[in-house]
């Protein structure tokens, strides 16, 4: 297709995004999320989502700047053959989610260590058992059909089918997705996801019960998440702050 048929966003628009990109990357090797020069963070800018920035392949998150964001268009497959190709799980991941999840205008996958511990369990259920964890109460899909690095087109597919009309998706015996309308939204919700499987595991190794809220309790709190964004994007806002303090080349 050529560039000049193509609808992308404004410069600034795509600019900013490639900001809050690199933010999150730059936030997730902080927090110690990722794993090796693995995982992939990816963002549309175009209106039909299938043209996207993706990390560039095995760069280290903590040296990610938002130039080194690389574009791409999920309907051409001639990017793998170029010298700039990304890395092929990304390529197959995140070119299955943005040509068929609409809702996912911001994908992110990583392997962080609590939520992948639960992914390893053969319920990994997220339980509500706090107000966190409760935050993905019937919110989050659960994928039990692993099929090996995802490094063929059919894997990516199947993976971006698991989403449905969820946000977060616990993926067994692989690690975690989280999609949203935003890098803020997508962000918050890595955040939340791992802090409530961190939880769960504290909360699993005391070998004791579980105390599960009932269902009207749990529904409550998770729609009470559900209506608080103006919280999410003040979140990520606050992390970038201490980003531009501290390793202000980011958004660079």
């Amino acid at each position: 297709m050529a560039e000049s048929n193509v609808v992308r966003f404004a410069e600034s628009e795509e600019k900013q995004l490639r900001i809050d990109l690199a933010a999150a990357f730059r936030l997730a090797a902080r927090a110690d999320w990722h794993e090796s020069v693995a995982n992939h963070f990816s963002a549309s800018v175009s209106p039909d989502g299938k043209r996207f920035l993706v990390n560039p392949r095995w760069k280290h998150f903590s040296s990610i700047r938002a130039s080194d964001l690389i574009l791409v268009d999920a309907d051409d497959p001639a990017t793998m053959e170029g010298e700039d190709a990304p890395d092929p799980t990304a390529w197959s991941i995140h070119s299955a989610i943005h040509r068929s999840v609409p809702h996912a205008r911001v994908a992110l996958h990583l392997h962080p260590p609590y939520a992948t511990t639960l992914a390893t369990l053969k319920d990994p259920t997220i339980y509500p058992i706090d107000q966190v964890t409760a935050r993905f109460y019937n919110r989050m899909a659960i994928d039990l059909s692993y099929g090996g690095i995802a490094t063929d087109g059919e894997e990516g597919e199947r993976i971006a089918a698991t989403f449905g009309n969820h946000r977060v998706v616990m993926m067994g015996n692989h690690g975690v997705s989280t999609v949203g309308e935003t890098v803020a939204e997508a962000y918050d919700a890595m955040y939340f996801l791992e802090r409530a499987a961190r939880t769960t595991v504290l909360a699993y190794s005391t070998g004791r019960p579980l105390s599960v809220l009932d269902h009207e309790t749990a529904e409550m709190t998770a729609a009470e998440w559900d209506a608080d964004r103006e919280q999410q994007f003040a979140h990520f806002e606050e992390m970038k702050r201490i980003l531009d303090r501290e390793a202000p080349d980011y958004a660079e």
